[in-house]
């Protein structure tokens, strides 16, 4: 059972980590847009909320059994069935409270109210909702678990190969408003919106525009690529063409080249700057060039020069020395176009901006 558990940890870390990469970019641009900026602090307990809900669903799911071995567990609907469970073990051990913190059937309860707590605690965190959703969400989220291992995994199994208990939605259930209590203390109150109040720009900040944009740029490049090589593969049966991976890489590159270009042509910023909220003005140049100019100067650039690894480390290296030495870190992409930085919810009037 130890291996079981320890097997399942790594694969819900595993896949926390590939979920937090994959849900990054939308993760910043929501904080910013909600509370105008991102802390470290609110950064990990999200982190920490995705590996949990893969915790969850890895440690109540898996290991999944071999569909030829399977035996088809039973179902318990009796409300409160465990207050005789543990009347019965106490009276066998003796009773005592020492017996009763090392009781099994205590400490089924007892972990099955512990494993739903931080959901209340991330709930109210993150969420800054109170107990009554925190109830709500832990009924619907046992609930889910519970009819996942009814059916079988939804018909994968001929019957349920875990208990279905009634017992185990009302200890989650309780578990999710323990949690909510538990992190009353520490947020008592929703922390007021900051969408529209304009923020410090800062380097720690566009260089995290600048990562949004390598990463987003590199996640929707490699699934346009592997899209095209499973397209290849399984519908047009071209096993040649696939192993081209010059052919596929080079169409993912190109189309999302094209499609960042086209938002900072259009709406003035990249995706990584929409995310952290910022924007470009001044300057003497007319609107298209020096849009077209940022782009070169930041991702745009970076994609081109990806397939030369020398040039490619030497525009990194002067992105970012552009960064450290340029007031607000307007980058390569300020000086190329000659616009200055600044948060996308500052007054734009003419007046705002001679006075920055």
């Amino acid at each position: 059972m130890g291996e079981n558990q320890l097997a399942s940890g790594i694969i819900a870390i595993g896949l926390g980590l590939v979920t937090g990469v994959l849900l990054f970019v939308p993760f910043v641009a929501a904080s910013y847009r909600r509370r105008g900026r991102l802390t470290l602090g609110r950064a990990l307990l999200w982190a920490a909320l995705v590996v949990y809900f893969w915790a969850i669903w890895t440690y109540t799911l898996l290991p999944l059994p071999d569909p030829e071995t399977v035996r088809c567990a039973g179902v318990n609907l009796q409300p409160f069935g465990f207050v005789h469970d543990i009347q019965e073990s106490l009276s066998r051990s003796g009773g005592g409270l020492r017996n009763a913190v090392t009781d099994t059937a205590v400490l089924q309860v007892a972990f099955n109210v512990l494993l739903f707590a931080p959901l209340g605690f991330f709930i109210r965190a993150l969420g800054s909702r109170g107990v009554l959703v925190a109830g709500l969400t832990g009924l619907g989220v046992s609930a889910l678990i519970e009819f996942t291992q009814l059916t079988g995994v939804w018909g994968l199994y001929p019957c349920a190969y875990r208990v279905f208990d009634v017992d185990d939605l009302m200890a989650n259930t309780l578990g999710a408003v323990v949690g909510s209590l538990v992190a009353l203390p520490f947020f008592r109150r929703r922390e007021a919106a900051a969408t529209a109040v304009a923020q410090p720009v800062t380097k720690p900040r566009r260089l995290l525009g600048m990562f949004c944009d390598w990463l987003g740029f590199t996640l929707l490049s490699t699934s346009i690529t592997v899209g095209i090589r499973a397209f290849l593969l399984y519908v047009m049966d071209d096993r040649q063409a696939m192993l081209d991976e010059h052919y596929s890489v080079g169409i993912g590159a190109g189309v999302t080249f094209l499609l960042w270009l086209m938002v900072t042509l259009v709406s003035g910023r990249t995706v990584g700057d929409h995310a952290v909220q910022l924007e470009y003005d001044g300057g003497a140049l007319p609107r298209w060039a020096a849009r077209l100019l940022r782009f070169l100067g930041g991702i745009g650039g970076y994609a081109l020069l990806s397939y030369f690894g020398f040039f490619e480390a030497l525009f990194v290296l002067a992105t970012l020395g552009a960064l450290v030495f340029t007031e607000r870190g307007r980058g390569l992409p300020g000086l190329l176009s000659g616009q200055r930085v600044r948060d996308a919810r500052e007054d734009k009037t003419p007046l705002a901006s001679a006075s920055r």
